[in-house]
Order: C-alpha cells, then structure tokens, then sequence
C-alpha cells in the first residue's frame, strides 16, 4: 500500500494531482494507453493477473491520499481552488473512492461477463493501435505474442476467485464460451486474430501470422479452461448479486449512492407513460394495429438496407447529415469533432451497438460500431435514434468536445473518471434533443426512437428487479405481484421491446453480469433533463440552448448529483 505522503510544502491541485494519476495508471495498464492515444510503441497486453489489479489499487491509493494532503495544506493556508479545480477534485474523490469500494469486496475476482469485463480489453487493445507503418505493425505483433500472458494472468484472478468462493454465475461463462468460440473461429466462423492481421503488409505477414495462431491458441485454451474448471466451479452459484453488492456496483456506474427503490417506481411511471405515446406513433404507422403488430410490420415491410458494407455506408450518411445539420446551428462541430466513423463491429462483441472515443491528439478518431449478429438484411426504422446516441450529438459529440477541452479540464476528467450515467445519460438525451428538434418526424422513426426509450426504461425496471428480486407492481399489467426472474424479465422484454431472441438474450445477461451500469442511460438522461429545466426556469426568457449546451460539454464527467446541480446553474 502506498504511503500517505505528508503535507506538501508547495500547493498542488486537483488538476495536476488528477493528472498525476493517469500518467501512473497509464504506465501500469497499457489499455489505458492505448485509449489514450500515448506510446504507440507499446507491445505489453494488461496484466489482469491479482498483482495487477492490486498495482492499479496502490496507485488509487495513492492518488487519495495526496488529495487529502492538498485539501490540508489548502484549508490551512486559506486556498480558494476555481470551480474546474473543485469539480475535478469532487469526481476524483469520488471515483476513486467507488473504485477502491469495489477492489476491497473482491468483485475483480469474479468479474466475467460478456460485454466490458478484463478478458475483452486482450482483444479490444488491437482495436485501438495505429497500423499504418511497419514499427506499428510490430506493436501489434507484440501484443499478439502476450495474449498468452494476459489469459494466465486472467486466470490466477479468477481461480482466486474460486479459492475465495467469488464467482460469476455460469450463465456468464456460457455467454463468454460462446463469445470466445467466435474470436477463434470454433464456431465455424473467421479466427479474428488471423483476419486482423490479414490486412498487413505481405513482407510482415510470416512474423504476425505466427503470432496471431499463438494468440488463437491461447484463447481457446483459456476457453477450455473456463468449460472445464470454472464453469464446474461456479454451479449454484445466483444471477442476482444481492443488495450490497448492486448498491456497491450502481454507485461506479452513476457516480451517487443509489436509490434503487426510488428509480424502481420512477421506472414504472416512465413505462406507462411511453407505452402510451408509443400506442399513438404505431397508430400513425398502421392503423388498427397494436405496437408489438406494428414493429413486427416494420421488420418485414419498413425500410431495409441489406448487406453488411451497404448498412455501415447508411449509417455513416446519417451521421454526416447530423454533423453538417446540426454544425452553426445548436453546435460547433468544427475540425476534428467533425471525424467519426462507423465500423461493423467483430464478432464475439457486445449484442448492442457501442462507440470508443478518439485520441487524445485526434490521431485515431471517434467509431460507432453496429454488431450484425450474422443478419444480413436490417430493417432501419429502429437504427436512426440509436445512431444520433452512439455518434452526434450523442457519444462521440460529447466526448469529442471534451477531448477539445484538454486545455482547461484534467485528462482524468474526460478519460478515466468518466462517469457511465453521465456519458450514457447524455446520449439519451440526445436521442430525446434530436426529436424536440424535428429530426423524428417520420412515423416509424418516431417509433424506433420511442423503442430505444423503452429499452432502457426496460433495463431500470428489470436490472433492479433481477438484482434486488423485487415484485411486478399491480398494475403493471404484467404478471403483478410476481418477482423478478431472469425469464420473467425476457418476456417482459419481448412484449414491450423491438428486439430479437438474440439481443434480448444479450441484454439480459448483460445486466446479470453488470448490475447497475444498465440503470444509468435513463437516470442519466433525468439529470441532464432537470439541470436543463431547472437553468430555463431560473434564466426565463434569457435561457439560449445552444448556449447552454456549449456550457455544458465543456464541463468534464460528472457523477449523477454533481451533474444535476451544475448543469441548473449553467
């Protein structure tokens, strides 16, 4: 453990002290790094081994105790930080003191799941290295070579999990095998390793070619193990994670201590008053039908784009038609904010669409990624909302801005301390901004962006329910008085949600495997929603948006109640 260092004789700031802090963390976990866009040379994969996550720990540690030191040399000699100064000291306090929270209860022992656990970062760290010379290609070589290294290290964590009785349930490990079944091309698929490396000058081939067969093989060793040893070993063991450990979980994803029974029936308000307004929009699409008929209708009969290629093309127009629409109008959207790109995302990913944001220096730029789960015809009328929340204005706007921002904000502040409810609330917020200001109108539109409303009204309702094994509300008009089940929650999702059998089983595992983070989208985008109409009522007429907006992407993460009072007194 790190020691607490003394009071120093020369002030320091949360700003440098924040930055201190990604500088050492970035140091120590090479995924870091490379989202960061720093030491394009760097060839390690993160050490995941106990070792590892412990180092982590010592350095967050670290970091706390030379905040206090600052806040004690502060209030003995009268110091006044600035308002950015004191926002990054409340989310580093805070964060830090979320994440220690988890490493304390053992939770990175048992932390498998099948969307943004430790095992993904092995693959995911490919995705983010430049290939554009031959000293970048040898990078990624290196990093091939290692993949070995990290799964072993991955698999003393989790066999110490074993030892300490902290496992996943085995619905997460079946979701992994699948997954890990894809990167290797035991499915019957590509091996991705192979087809990544594929793209390689031919002079580099042999030697990277080699290492992605050493990178396949361990990845299907690792899987044989999970079959063989932990998946034995994590029988019985529950889905829902209980009460103190979902509290614990809720408050990293929302960055405020949780009130699950509040959000649980604020849910259910959200609920009946959608599924009205969405009764409204299918009967603007078919009339006579019913919502569930209507969708159904849409799939078959809506609009289609058919062809992996032909639908990431789609979806790069709408989002260069968001950019050129929306740029010296409600945003500045000027040089390289401007850049995003859509890609297909690999197979074995998440089931949902996701986005990663770009460098630091703008070098690698912002991507929105779409899974196509082996379709090859996509209905559209669902995917225009989703696209404006993964890329403009929703993720890639704000965490662009915040990138532009590097002068005056923290690195930790729009890097590593980003809060998840905050981020996600945003994008949600966008999706709702982007109808206010008339880009919904079509009807099946309207309705794919009122689905994406339900999916994550959905996901408060259900992922507190699972965890916490609340009952259905009466009235609900679904099996009231029952409790929260996996299955229940299943076909809870397929009566009210446009979704497939296959993200349905995704977004259920996901939330068993990640409990918490899935409330954060929708109580994220309450925050933005009362800071926006507490400042309208406080300003009155004064009250500009696009202003307002300017204001607020330029403030850097914050958790849940930071952010509800800074954005009323913008």
């Amino acid at each position: 453990m790190a020691d607490e260092p003394s009071t120093p004789s020369t002030p320091s700031t949360p700003r440098r002290i924040a930055d201190d802090h990604v500088a050492q963390v970035a140091a120590l976990d090479p995924v870091a790094s490379a989202r960061l866009g720093l030491h394009p040379e760097d060839d390690r994969q993160p050490d995941l081994s106990p070792e590892g996550f412990e180092a982590l720990a010592d350095v967050a540690r670290g970091t706390l105790a030379a905040l206090d030191a600052a806040e004690r040399y502060g209030e003995k000699n009268g110091t006044v930080w600035a308002d950015a100064e004191r926002n990054c000291a409340r989310l580093l306090r805070e964060r830090l003191t979320a994440e220690l929270a988890l490493h304390e209860a053992g939770d990175q022992f048992r932390q498998l799941r099948n969307v943004g656990s430790p095992l993904h970062q092995v693959r995911g760290i490919l995705t983010l290295m430049p290939t554009g010379t031959d000293a970048n290609w040898a990078a990624v070589a290196g990093r091939l070579r290692h993949v070995p290294d990290a799964l072993d290290g991955y698999r003393a964590t989790l066999s110490e999990g074993i030892a300490r009785g902290l496992l996943c349930a085995p619905r997460q490990v079946t979701a992994v095998l699948g997954q890990l079944a894809a990167w290797t091309g035991q499915d019957g698929g590509a091996d991705w390793f192979a087809a990544f490396v594929a793209a390689a000058p031919d002079r580099l081939r042999p030697g990277l070619d080699a290492a992605a067969e050493r990178a396949t093989g361990a990845v299907a060793g690792f899987r044989d193990w999970l079959r063989g040893t932990y998946l034995p070993a994590a029988d019985g063991t529950p889905d829902p994670v209980g009460r103190e450990r979902y509290l614990r979980a809720a408050r990293w994803a929302i960055g405020a201590v949780p009130e699950p029974a509040e959000a649980y029936a604020w849910a259910w308000e959200e609920f009946h008053r959608t599924r009205a307004e969405m009764r409204t929009e299918a009967a603007r699409v078919l009339p006579g039908a019913d919502v569930r008929a209507t969708m159904d209708h849409l799939d078959r009969h809506g609009h289609t784009v058919t062809g992996e290629e032909n639908i990431r093309a789609w979806l790069q127009r709408i989002t260069d038609e968001a950019i050129d629409a929306l740029d010296g109008t409600h945003f500045d959207l000027s040089g390289p904010i401007r850049r995003v790109e859509t890609r297909i995302a690999p197979a074995g990913s998440s089931v949902a669409p996701y986005y990663t944001g770009p460098s630091l220096d703008f070098s690698r730029p912002g991507y929105t990624y779409l899974p196509t789960l082996g379709q090859q015809t996509f209905p559209t009328w669902e995917m225009v909302s989703t696209w404006y929340h993964e890329g403009v204005p929703g993720h890639h706007l704000q965490t662009a801005r915040w990138t532009a921002e590097a002068d005056r904000l923290s690195t930790y502040q729009i890097t590593l301390g980003a809060v998840s409810a905050d981020k996600e609330g945003w994008a949600l917020y966008a999706e709702r901004l982007m109808d206010e200001l008339g880009f919904l109108t079509d009807p099946a539109r309207r309705l794919g962006y009122l689905d994406k409303q339900m999916l994550r009204i959905i996901r408060v309702i259900i992922d507190i329910g699972m965890h916490l094994e609340l009952p259905v509300p009466a009235g609900s008009g679904f099996h009231p008085g029952e409790r929260w089940t996996p299955e229940l929650a299943t076909a809870f999702m397929a009566a009210h949600h446009g979704s497939g059998p296959a993200r349905r089983a995704g977004e259920i595992d996901r939330y068993l495997g990640w409990p918490g983070q899935a409330i954060g989208y929708k109580l994220g985008e309450r925050a933005w929603l009362q800071g926006r109409e507490a400042a309208r009522r406080r300003l009155g007429t004064a009250f500009d948006l696009r202003a307002w907006h300017t204001k607020a992407l330029t403030l850097g993460s914050l958790g849940l109640t930071d952010l509800a009072e800074t954005l009323a007194s913008l």
